[in-house]
């Protein structure tokens, strides 16, 4: 999580409304901004050095992909997702996440391969350190190269916008007590299948993966995901 004592990150003043969506959409899924909280219009401006118009292009291009409710006489807030669309939302990525897994492994280059070895390194120490929070971050990297192998845009695009509506409970399920020690061999049969150039069974691990995910958020009763 974000370091709060941290200044807060600027633009020069005339950024366009793009820049600010980009700046404010890192800033949610980095959890500067928690789900319900409003997303004052003035305060973003000063913060993104950008006019009022842009900002609320950037609000209005955020609310259409999930991470922020735009309500009429009501202003903006970060989305709140519920734990049973959560559920449906990572139902909808396993197919896709499936269908890039496979095409990473007819895709992977020598040199990736190495990369996926390395992080699959990272996460075993980490795991054995006892240090979830770092897991966490080389799972969503982990993820983000297996993307970046397949070079499927359309999919990447579609999985990173269903990603960031649900970063909040990704975060929490990550640190729930034990699901390290679940996931890691799951993400060691992945890495094996896309380096053993087997897109049958990197589809297969991957889906597998994200269908335990799914399970463990329905077995998870906590305020911060229902």
């Amino acid at each position: 999580m974000p370091d709060p004592s941290a200044p807060p990150r600027r633009r020069a003043p005339g950024a366009s409304a793009a820049e600010a969506r980009e700046l404010l959409r890192a800033a949610i899924l980095g959890g500067e901004y928690l789900p319900g909280e409003r997303l004052v219009e003035a305060q973003l401006c000063e913060r993104f050095g950008v006019s009022r118009f842009n900002i609320r292009t950037a609000l209005q291009e955020l609310a259409a992909d999930g991470l922020v409710e735009v309500q009429r006489n009501k202003g903006a807030q970060v989305r709140k997702v519920s734990l049973g669309e959560a559920v449906e939302i990572t139902e909808v990525r396993m197919v896709l996440e499936g269908l890039v897994a496979a095409k990473a492994a007819i895709l992977v280059t020598d040199e990736q391969a190495s990369e996926l070895d390395e992080i699959g390194l990272l996460m075993r120490r980490a795991v054995a350190a006892g240090e979830f929070r770092r897991y966490s971050d080389l799972n969503q990297r982990l993820h983000a190269l297996i993307r970046t192998i397949a070079g499927h845009r359309t999919a990447d695009g579609i999985i990173e916008t269903l990603r960031g509506q649900l970063v909040r409970h990704q975060f929490m399920l990550s640190l729930h007590p034990g699901r390290p020690l679940v996931s890691l061999p799951q993400h060691e049969r992945i890495i094996e299948a896309i380096r053993e150039r087997d897109p049958k069974a990197a589809e297969s691990a991957m889906r597998d993966h994200i269908a335990s995910v799914i399970e463990a958020l329905r077995g998870i009763d906590t305020p911060g995901l229902r």
